[in-house]
């Protein structure tokens, strides 16, 4: 019988939001263990702390073990070069799930900042994790000229996100009211969302009869809270993260999803999961995204509108230009569920043993 090991964190994410949930889960062949870490507030020192904790207690775990094959998921290189260091160690094949080019963006967010120092160094630990891969996924289409350069006989697949059971077959129709016009935002708020630089004058202009509302935490709440106070606004609220449940009933209740990348050269590559989520729900989307996330609302979402990250003149020209009316995506949720796109990368690691 193959059994499978996955060693994890207890949910993390916020200071603010914590799920509750097992230390252990075992079912016969699936075997997840959940480690402590320290609460964070997103930021690297808090980040970095926080790893160090996870990472030591996988390299206790896997002591005297042996394994067949490594799988390392990661939006963080740290956890990809975890799992090198763990597929090294044990001799297996390694396969890396990557969801972001951290120091992509790092040099982004850093730029003019002390942290900027350590890139070159990064970029060696990057190298040396990605050569030591048997097989790649990337999570967006977005990112394979700048593996290609790391790794250019390598043969990458390329699964997206994808669309998780969940939101299938909800029923996400407002029923009508009077009520005020409602654009939701929710995920992180932080340097790459730039929710600051745009949201609090998107509200102004927007006037009375809409009302924004953020859901989520992040390292720049505190500046989102601080330029809407500048602003004047009091047609933005911003709430803490909230369970799944309450979330899914939220999308219900708007009017517009919005998504929203800094304009950083760095999301140009990116491919947000977030869009997965807003896609099954058929309401209208507003995305202020460039690049291959652009193309693929462009190509993939209907009924959506697009302006240019931190442009909230776009932002109000497109709520205008877009009916806050539901459409039916059946065939994007089709193309895009998460069960079917997992059944093909099931397939891709296991054809590493």
């Amino acid at each position: 019988m193959e059994l499978i090991d996955v060693l994890t964190t207890f949910p993390n994410r916020y200071a603010s939001f914590s799920e509750q949930t097992t230390e252990m889960e075992n079912d016969g062949v699936l075997h997840i263990k959940r480690f402590n870490t320290p609460a964070h507030q997103s930021g690297m020192r808090d980040q970095t702390a926080a790893f160090y904790h996870y990472a030591r207690s996988v390299w206790q775990s896997i002591k005297d073990k042996q394994y067949d094959l490594v799988f390392a998921t990661s939006s963080r290189l740290a956890t990809a070069t975890l799992g090198a260091l763990v597929a090294r160690r044990l001799g297996a094949p390694l396969y890396l799930d990557i969801r972001d080019i951290f120091t992509d963006t790092l040099t982004d967010l850093a730029a003019g900042r002390p942290l900027a120092l350590i890139i070159p160094m990064l970029r060696m630990v990057e190298r040396w994790t990605f050569k030591n891969a048997t097989k790649v996924n990337l999570v967006s289409e977005g990112f394979k000229y700048y593996f290609q350069g790391i790794l250019p006989d390598q043969v990458f697949s390329f699964f997206p996100n994808g669309v998780d059971d969940e939101f299938i077959g909800q029923d996400f129709h407002k029923p009508k009211s009077e009520d005020l016009i409602t654009i939701l935002y929710a995920g992180n708020i932080g340097a790459g969302q730039g929710l600051h630089s745009i949201l609090p004058k998107a509200a102004s202009m927007l006037g009375e009869h809409y009302k924004l509302v953020v859901v989520g935490d992040g390292g720049m709440r505190q500046q989102l809270v601080k330029e809407s106070r500048k602003q004047g606004v009091h047609n933005l609220e911003i709430h803490d993260p909230v369970p799944r449940t309450r979330l899914l009933k939220m999308y219900q209740e708007t009017d517009y999803l919005l998504i929203h990348l800094n304009d950083y050269p760095a999301f140009h590559k990116v491919l947000p999961s977030k869009l997965f989520e807003y896609g099954a729900t058929g309401k209208p989307i507003l995305a202020g995204v460039a690049g291959f996330a652009r193309e693929f609302v462009k190509q993939e979402i209907i009924h959506s509108a697009l302006f240019d990250p931190c442009d909230a003149v776009g932002m109000v020209e497109a709520v205008h230009n877009l009916s806050p009316a539901e459409t039916d995506r059946h065939d994007f949720v089709s193309r895009y569920s998460r069960q079917s796109i997992v059944a093909r990368m099931v397939d891709d690691i296991l054809s590493l043993e």
